[in-house]
């Protein structure tokens, strides 16, 4: 959610940067930790999904509720915590920003209970198929 957050938010629209409260030098150097930070967050859990191929303990159905997860509690920690706690940046600027952080806090709400009732859904599943 970070990579989609900093290439369709930060870049493609340019609405903000990671940290907007400084030069446009210091926001573009934020934005480029940002980046750096989720590429290597991507590359390591790829790595960690490999070695559970290997180990034969890999399962593409809790790899995607963790996935949906993920998506949601990073959304609603920037939404809550970035946006409205720090004051790091907001959604965009010069409108109306309450239907923008509505919007994007019910997104990562619904993006993290999709994972948690895919959780669920496996947990039961795995418990029905042992009995």
């Amino acid at each position: 959610m970070a990579a989609v957050d900093e290439i369709v938010f930060h870049q493609i629209l340019a609405w903000h940067h990671f940290y907007d409260n400084a030069t446009p030098d210091i926001a573009l150097m934020s934005d480029g930790l940002l980046h750096a930070a989720e590429l290597f967050f991507f590359v390591a859990g790829f790595f960690l999904m490999l070695d559970a191929r290997r180990r034969n303990t890999f399962r593409a159905g809790a790899g995607w509720a963790g996935f949906l997860v993920g998506l949601g509690l990073f959304q609603l920690w920037d939404g809550i915590i970035d946006h409205k706690l720090l004051q790091l940046h907001q959604i965009r600027y010069g409108v109306d920003i309450l239907p923008y952080d509505i919007v994007w806090n019910l997104a990562g709400f619904l993006l993290l209970m999709a994972g948690v009732i895919l959780t669920i859904v496996l947990s039961r599943r795995a418990v029905n198929s042992r009995q």
